[in-house]
């Protein structure tokens, strides 16, 4: 059809209302963002000629996506969260933030107040007959100095995929862990290699994945959070080099920066310095943290996370 509607007063005055900017209460902002997403639908519905099926159809969806809690799931898959690291990372220039370790996505799976411990921690509960995984590096100023006591936040899933607390079949923060660097600036983690893993297929994300002809597959991966104070943090994650995903992550999480290899090691002598007495595999991922004064990007950035309120 080529009914145009936009261009009308009745519209125009339609969004005026929708957004409240005939009454005086409420946020200015917040009433200037609702007029501009209304406004796009309500041109994006005529430009394509949406049908009223058509239209609840989406509004159904969006109930499911609630219903399932798949929105923090949907919204990498779409992008958002690493058109958001584009952003952060222009600003971050423009401040003369340059260099460091790239941020990449935190995802949707954190878990805040993870047991904290110095130097080294074992991140398995022993319950997977899983290949050890030995993570390992040092933390380092723009300098290549190494930083004492940084905290190294890091957690991934197990060997199928799952993440503890919302695998609930997982023990109380499996795969979760922080660690303090020591004086050398280095950590060591003990865990198992991860999986990747895949959005539900029945679930609401990968509905719109399939009508977009795209997979829901993310690569085998660890997240970290490394901070201390008067250093940016730093949120990324790293990718198992090999893994048929790692240039493929339906989140598009993967910067070439951070695929890292993962080598198996036979050398007896090697497992021994970990207190291991068999083949292990190994990651080294060294941090460099970029100096900062402003408090404000000391910090992780506000969202809702899992216990972010117990965190210790």
């Amino acid at each position: 059809m080529t009914v145009k509607t936009m261009h009308t007063q009745d519209v125009k005055e339609l969004l005026e209302k929708v957004a409240g900017f005939d009454q005086q209460g409420g946020n200015d902002r917040y009433k200037k963002i609702i007029h501009r997403l209304v406004g796009d639908v309500y041109r994006l519905i005529e430009d394509f000629d949406v049908t009223p099926d058509e239209f609840w159809h989406a509004v159904n969806y969006v109930n499911r996506l609630g219903q399932n809690g798949e929105a923090p799931l949907l919204a990498p898959g779409l992008g958002f969260d690493h058109y958001l690291d584009i952003r952060m990372d222009a600003e971050d220039a423009e401040r003369g933030l340059t260099g460091g370790t790239p941020r990449t996505i935190e995802g949707p799976l954190y878990v805040a107040g993870a047991p904290i411990s110095d130097g080294y921690a074992r991140m398995d509960d022993g319950s997977e007959d899983a290949e050890t995984m030995i993570v390992t590096g040092v933390v380092r100023d723009q300098n290549g100095q190494p930083l004492k006591e940084a905290v190294v936040d890091i957690w991934h899933a197990n060997t199928k995929g799952g993440y503890s607390y919302f695998d609930t079949s997982q023990s109380e923060y499996n795969l979760r862990r922080r660690i303090r660097t020591d004086e050398n600036g280095r950590y060591v983690a003990r865990s198992i290699v991860p999986s990747g893993y895949g959005c539900p297929p029945e679930g609401a994300t990968q509905a719109v994945l399939n009508q977009l002809g795209r997979h829901g597959n993310r690569p085998a991966h660890i997240h970290y959070f490394v901070s201390k104070p008067g250093y940016r943090h730093l949120t990324t994650q790293i990718n198992l080099a090999g893994d048929k995903y790692v240039y493929d992550d339906f989140a598009f999480a993967t910067r070439e920066e951070l695929v890292i290899d993962a080598e198996r090691v036979e050398d007896p002598s090697r497992a021994e310095a970990y207190g291991l007495n068999g083949p292990f595999t190994e990651v080294v991922f060294n941090v460099d943290l970029v100096s900062t004064d402003d408090a404000t990007l000391q910090d992780r950035h506000t969202r809702a996370r899992a216990l972010e309120g117990e965190a210790g």
